[in-house]
């Protein structure tokens, strides 16, 4: 749960960092004055819509920290995970000796090399239920969402 007085000191540090006011963050983050000053006054909580707001416009505010106090501000680590996603939020994996020249995309249509392994069906005699999808989360706060 987020410590409201902490949050608003982190954001204190924010708009101190940008050498904004409490309205010209409001206006550049695009949420109306009145909301940001009732946030700062503690009077409401930030909502999940404000949090993603700052941290689309201000890049160097780390989701953790502005939460939970976690983290730098700003980001010192950019690279840690940016450099693994592309501009599609597709995973890129760097080139490594271990890895194959030709690494399975196994969320493309081709159909992928067979080998004998137990089914679903047979073990046990029991089914197993089929996967639905898939989460994959990012430590920047993103995530991927996988569906069948």
């Amino acid at each position: 749960m987020v410590n409201i007085d902490e949050f608003i000191k982190r954001l204190e540090i924010v708009l101190d960092y940008y050498n904004l006011s409490a309205s010209a963050f409001a206006d550049k983050i695009n949420v109306q004055r009145s909301s940001l000053s009732h946030l700062l006054s503690g009077r409401n909580k930030p909502s999940l819509d404000f949090i993603i707001k700052v941290i689309e416009v201000f890049p160097e505010v780390d989701l953790y920290w502005i939460l939970n106090g976690k983290g730098t501000f700003p980001k010192s680590d950019k690279n840690s995970t940016a450099e693994f996603v592309n501009s599609s939020n597709e995973i890129e994996i760097p080139s490594s000796p271990a890895i194959s020249e030709n690494p399975l995309d196994l969320f493309s249509t081709a159909p992928l090399p067979t080998k004998k392994v137990p089914t679903a069906k047979n073990i046990n005699n029991t089914t197993l239920p089929q996967i639905d999808r898939i989460v994959i989360f990012f430590t920047d706060g993103t995530f991927k969402n996988y569906q069948s």
